[in-house]
């Protein structure tokens, strides 16, 4: 209903993490409803992708082991982000739609106004940490709720406990929203970790 039934500093912004990935995976399912590309689209791993991804991953960050050059069906990568988590899967995207993530951060900016996340400061499209990469617990409330409202024919994917992009590359597999394992009802959306910003 979005009725609020307790709330606790729900207007303070606070380091979101990998949560904020919901809203590029927001601004992709937006695209794809406007017919703008398809789950079958080829987006290629470009330089700066694949060597900002590379950083991340040798500091502990999560990724679905895309390589330089290398073309991934868009599906593969709304998949990477949602189960995997992926890092390079969020700059690829961003990157291809954009030009370059500091544009496609733009864009994402203009959908927090569009959506009414009053609470929400945007420098990425990962969430990897940034001391004024910021967003509300209201706001990641409110655009999950948009997520599920509309876009139901994408919502299975949060669902899902494990996607493996590479067979042969099984270090980054599981989903990291555990409550899929052990509460029968959860069905998504997202976790977040960094060290700075906690869980």
């Amino acid at each position: 209903s979005g009725k609020i039934l307790y709330e606790k500093n729900a207007d303070v912004m606070v380091p979101p993490s990998s949560m904020s990935k919901l809203l590029t995976v927001y601004k992709v399912f937006e695209l794809i409803k406007d017919g703008k590309y398809s789950l079958d689209s080829e987006f290629v791993v470009g330089p700066e992708a694949w060597k900002k991804a590379k950083a991340m991953n040798a500091n502990s960050g999560s990724t679905m082991f895309l390589e330089y050059n290398e073309k991934v069906r868009l599906e593969d990568l709304i998949r990477g982000i949602i189960v995997n988590s992926g890092n390079d899967a969020t700059i690829v995207i961003a990157e291809n739609i954009s030009g370059s993530e500091d544009n496609f951060v733009r864009e994402l900016t203009a959908l927090c106004e569009k959506l009414g996340l009053n609470n929400s400061s945007i420098k990425n499209a990962s969430g990897w940490y940034d001391k004024n990469h910021l967003m509300s617990t209201k706001d990641l409330v409110i655009l999950s709720r948009r997520i599920i409202k509309d876009f139901p024919e994408f919502y299975h994917y949060f669902g899902e406990k494990e996607f493996l992009y590479k067979k042969d590359l099984t270090g980054n597999k599981d989903n990291r929203n555990k409550l899929l394992w052990i509460m029968p009802s959860a069905d998504g959306l997202k976790t977040g970790h960094t060290t700075k910003g906690g869980y």
